[in-house]
């Protein structure tokens, strides 16, 4: 397979991904109280939010270098 070809199909697969999630949440954990040898911490879910262009844009790409990469061939 050609590089052209990989990357198009590695774009549309990221594309639908952040369509279908609209994020990335992770987990962090801080400490609340510290006392000598009480210690408590607490979890903590962040999110951090993708725009529906952002995946758009991706498959977008995708597919055109898709299709470019199939007629040079």
């Amino acid at each position: 397979m050609r590089p052209k070809i990989i990357i198009a199909i590695i774009l549309i697969a990221l594309g639908i991904a952040a369509l279908a999630y609209q994020g990335i949440t992770y987990t962090t954990r801080e400490k609340v109280v510290d006392l000598g040898p009480i210690k408590v911490t607490a979890e903590k879910t962040k999110t951090i939010p993708l725009p529906p262009i952002v995946g758009t844009v991706a498959l977008v790409g995708g597919i055109v270098l898709l299709v470019m990469g199939i007629k040079k061939g």
